[in-house]
């Protein structure tokens, strides 16, 4: 039976991101991955409640209570080794992480953001889309380096900008299309199909030996 990777989730808030990875992975349509811990900075975070009946292993890990993000960062570090993660997940983690801590990961760190980036980064970005008044949005999966998202794109999808959009009714259609997305960039990791050069992430047809 082939190796599942084990992924470790870190959040901040509803976690629906979360809830989507982990239908995925239970409809089998990302079978090659498992999620090892679910992470948490913040303690009323509704992802920590939201899969009541889930044997996954749920953390708060407050930055409150660290002197500094250096603390903060190791505390992470240590709670995803103890369960052998392969690849950070965030899903909603409102934090930059550190240079040091993403080395510790081999860069392997992703994160979903509601714009097609480059454009709109940072928070309130279906707002910023509406205020520019551009006609297409959409949603972007990256690898995550040590800037506010600007790390080599993986998967993009474009969602329209209706004329009466509000950021709510937006965002919910971005949203739907993150909940597909995500899990399909996941499941191209650990199946060993991507591939960054030069910034540039390639999908390969078939992984490298």
């Amino acid at each position: 039976m082939p190796t599942k990777t084990v992924l470790g989730i870190i959040l901040s808030g509803r976690g629906s991101n979360m809830q989507a990875i982990v239908d995925a992975i239970s409809a089998g349509r990302l079978a090659n991955a498992k999620v090892g811990v679910i992470i948490s900075d913040n303690p009323n975070a509704n992802a920590l409640t939201r899969i009541p009946a889930s044997d996954i292993p749920r953390v708060c890990i407050e930055r409150e209570n660290f002197k500094d993000k250096a603390s903060f960062e190791k505390a992470l570090i240590k709670e995803l080794r103890i369960h052998h993660v392969e690849l950070v997940v965030l899903a909603g983690f409102m934090r930059i992480l550190s240079a040091e801590f993403l080395n510790e990961f081999n860069g392997n760190v992703m994160n979903i953001h509601p714009s097609l980036l480059p454009a709109f980064s940072g928070l309130k970005a279906q707002e910023q889309t509406l205020n520019y008044g551009v006609k297409v949005s959409g949603c972007t999966v990256h690898f995550v380096d040590d800037g506010m998202d600007t790390g080599p794109v993986i998967l993009q999808q474009a969602v329209p900008v209706l004329e009466n959009d509000t950021v709510e009714s937006l965002s919910e259609r971005i949203l739907h299309v993150e909940h597909i997305l995500y899990p399909r960039a996941i499941s191209l990791f650990c199946e060993g199909r991507l591939k960054v050069v030069n910034r540039k992430v390639q999908i390969l047809e078939k992984p490298e030996k």
